[in-house]
């Protein structure tokens, strides 16, 4: 009787048998830890940094230093628009945003919504209250939970939590720390100004 239930657990293709793999990504933040499996990302994880990198740093070298002889085609997507955004941001634009594969992601939530909505609504450059994230992920009275969603955020980066900001301007709090929020800040600022002559 229980061997009839062993082809339901495995029937859901990638819940139960995803295996999952990692990579470093060296990036003028420093090591972006990176994991997914053959469905897609399951998070990006930031370092803690302590200086803002100087414009020398910034334009370091963006590369793969860890796990590159097993990457999943998410991986490598998520690899390449990383460095892209680093390095060249307006090819992001033209690049596939690699599929995610984290349970937050897929579950049908306002944290989704929210998530979903920055990605889909807030372009490089740009930034935007939590009120405003709120009222379109439509419920203009959330802006506590847009915070919730953004401090839950497991792919910071390609999904810009860094772009959601205070009212007052101020530029809030940040799972990476308020130093590498200033500094994603102000890397977009420049490059779109660079973009613009």
């Amino acid at each position: 009787m229980a061997s009839r239930l062993v082809p339901k657990v495995n029937s859901k293709q990638g819940e139960s048998q995803c295996k999952e793999k990692h990579v470093v990504l060296l990036s003028p933040v420093g090591k972006l830890r990176i994991s997914g499996c053959e469905t897609g990302l399951h998070e990006i994880k930031l370092p803690k940094i302590s200086v803002l990198p100087s414009g020398a740093e910034s334009s370091a070298a963006c590369e793969v230093c860890e796990g590159a002889e097993e990457m999943t085609e998410p991986l490598k997507q998520c690899t390449a628009w990383l460095h892209a955004y680093f390095c060249e941001p307006a090819r992001t634009a033209s690049l596939p945003v690699p599929a995610f594969h984290h349970p937050l992601l897929r579950r049908d939530s306002f944290t989704r919504q929210v998530l979903w909505t920055l990605l889909r609504d807030v372009k490089f450059g740009e930034a935007i209250s939590y009120k405003q994230l709120a009222d379109l992920a439509g419920n203009s009275r959330a802006a506590r939970a847009v915070g919730g969603a953004m401090r839950s955020n497991p792919i910071p980066i390609i999904i810009p939590c860094h772009r959601v900001i205070c009212s007052s301007g101020q530029s809030g709090n940040y799972g990476g720390g308020n130093l590498m929020k200033e500094w994603l800040l102000s890397h977009e600022k420049l490059q779109k100004e660079k973009l613009a002559y």
